[in-house]
């Protein structure tokens, strides 16, 4: 930080940190055995919109990638203006399904779009109901997200995913930053996602 910004209160954008996602496949493994939820080959990453010029050089970047990609990723906006770019694989290619989102993320990052990244989730089921692993980039950490439907939650479930990947992801610490997501890519198609901040 530089004096200037520390002399005024300012505080500059925290850089997404994008390595963290590698740690998935390997949970999702200790996940597997310890509980039902598997993967369902579902990925997506969340861009929160932009104003002015940036907005627009966010589009034509996203525009850009998915041209690149050969439409394997699809956008959707939410009825909050935040972009999905949503990916899908095989279940059984966790570990390409990452390295997917890692790369888009790190384009944007490239781009200069790192502080409108907000997180990225990866859909797990056990057969009946959806669980999201939910990664933060400016915090580093992943967190559960069982959604019940009703814009309700499985707080247990969500305790006992952390307790099971605790050894293996960096879990969030700070329970206020389980934000839910709401319609998120693969966690409940039926709803508009409602997207997480970040602080």
């Amino acid at each position: 930080m530089r004096i200037l910004d520390v002399l005024l209160g300012r505080s500059r954008p925290v850089p997404p940190n994008l390595d963290r996602l590698f740690a998935l496949p390997a949970a999702a493994v200790t996940l597997q055995v310890s509980s039902p939820w598997r993967p369902t080959g579902v990925g997506s990453v969340c861009i929160k919109p932009a104003e002015g010029g940036s907005f627009a050089g966010l589009q034509q970047e996203i525009d850009r990638l998915l041209a690149l990609d050969g439409a394997r990723y699809e956008r959707r906006t939410d009825a909050f203006g935040y972009v999905w770019l949503v990916r899908r694989t095989s279940d059984d290619d966790l570990a390409g399904l990452v390295t997917d989102l890692h790369a888009v993320n790190s384009a944007l990052t490239d781009a200069g779009f790192g502080p409108a990244l907000l997180c990225t989730v990866v859909a797990f089921s056990d057969g009946t109901r959806p669980l999201g692993l939910i990664y933060l980039y400016k915090r580093g950490s992943w967190y559960p997200f069982a959604p019940l439907g009703d814009q309700r939650r499985d707080n247990p479930t969500e305790l006992e995913v952390r307790a099971v990947l605790a050894g293996d992801l960096p879990i969030e610490p700070d329970l206020s930053r389980w934000f839910p997501v709401w319609g998120a890519p693969g966690l409940d198609e039926q709803d508009n996602p409602q997207t997480p901040t970040q602080g």
